[in-house]
């Protein structure tokens, strides 16, 4: 079972925010025992960052912190004071992996830093979590999701394309690089781990927002180191498919995801429009990226005459791929949002139970013979920050 997998791993966090906790939460789902060191007074920024908040009495947690902190165990202590820095070295003296994502220099002030801890513990898996990286000329700088999506070119062919009205760079609506980072540094971690089985060291990772919003880029990254062209912004529209791309019908929009040229004939048998399947423009991918403008104007108005279940109907039946746009509200009421279980809930021993979406990283075994997701044999909780005697 993965969520046993790194049982007896032993995690010290002293990330905040967002990719850090992503990163030890994983590492948590996965079985390891996470100690999550927060200031004794301000706790992580995102417990505040609200409204919504989980609210019971006196107490209060915001929506955003639950995302990222389940299955941890929070202990307020303040490194900046002697006792409170010798006290995290002597857990990290018998941790496996130590997190921090303070900038860089910060806790080496504190003989908190990779060089301090190693020679407690050669074994440690030291993960530094920085906008930049630990060298270069801009290591120094801080840095948030939001600037690197910009910096690392997501947001620049991510919008309207210019010309349309409300053209301009837009930014996705969560927070994708914090998140990939999260899970490049949770890959990054777990190879530690296989590593040192054989080595018996430990090590220091750096991993910085800036390259993964660099690799972020995927097959965008790609077209251009082999174009030598810049992607540009073209709206809903794929950049290497087509038509792939939201077309609205007579009371709502669908997402329609055409991706090989089988597809596109059994689409234009479905529109009652076959001829398309031949046309020179239009019977090849290549073609269809070419004459877009074309094709679009061809679709849009055979969609729109028609209500979106009679086309997604007739779409499943003949193996269109199409997608709807789902509100969360309709997300977490979808049936197979449901059979998957995705929705799980745990209990925080003052809130009460805390609705969450669970860990997508399954085995085999964590499939029952009902065909759902197996609910965990305890609930995980979410432990309230306290201060400790040292802290």
């Amino acid at each position: 079972m993965l969520e046993t997998a790194l049982s007896g791993v032993r995690v010290i966090d002293l990330s905040r925010i967002l990719a850090g906790p992503w990163c030890t939460q994983n590492l948590a789902d996965l079985g390891a025992r996470v100690l999550k060191i927060e200031h004794p007074e301000r706790g992580d920024d995102t417990r505040q960052w609200g409204p919504p908040y989980f609210e019971r009495g006196a107490e209060r947690m915001s929506a955003y912190f639950s995302c990222c902190n389940r299955g941890k165990t929070a202990i307020g202590i303040d490194f900046s004071s002697p006792e409170g820095a010798q006290k995290i070295r002597e857990l990290a003296a018998d941790a496996d992996v130590f997190v921090e994502n303070f900038r860089v220099g910060t806790l080496a002030k504190y003989r908190l830093d990779y060089q301090s801890l190693r020679a407690i513990n050669p074994r440690l898996i030291y993960l530094s979590i920085t906008g930049y990286g630990q060298s270069g000329p801009s290591a120094h700088k801080p840095g948030y999701d939001y600037v690197f999506q910009g910096t690392g070119g997501l947001m620049s062919y991510t919008g309207l394309a210019d010309g349309e009205p409300g053209a301009m760079p837009l930014r996705t609506g969560v927070a994708v690089v914090d998140i990939s980072t999260g899970l490049y540094a949770t890959s990054a971690v777990l190879a530690a781990l296989v590593q040192r089985q054989a080595s018996g060291a430990g090590q220091h990772l750096d991993i910085a927002l800036l390259d993964v919003a660099v690799a972020l880029n995927a097959n965008q990254g790609a077209n251009y180191l082999a174009s030598g062209v810049a992607p540009q912004r073209t709206g809903n529209a794929h950049p290497n498919c087509a038509p792939y791309e939201v077309f609205a019908c007579a009371d709502g929009h669908l997402i329609l995801a055409i991706g090989n040229d089988t597809q596109f004939r059994q689409f234009c048998q479905v529109v009652g429009q076959p001829a398309w399947a031949s046309d020179a423009r239009f019977a090849s991918n290549e073609g269809r990226l070419v004459n877009l403008p074309q094709l679009r104007a061809l679709i849009r108005p055979i969609l729109q005459a028609r209500r979106r279940v009679d086309w997604t109907t007739a779409f499943d039946a003949q193996g269109v791929p199409w997608g709807p746009i789902n509100t969360l509200a309709d997300v977490f009421e979808d049936p197979q949002v449901k059979h998957r279980r995705m929705l799980q809930i745990v209990r925080h021993p003052t809130l009460g139970e805390i609705p969450t979406v669970r860990n997508p990283m399954l085995s085999a075994q964590d499939i029952d013979l009902r065909g759902g997701i197996a609910p965990p044999s305890a609930p995980q909780p979410f432990h309230p920050i306290s201060k400790d005697e040292n802290g």
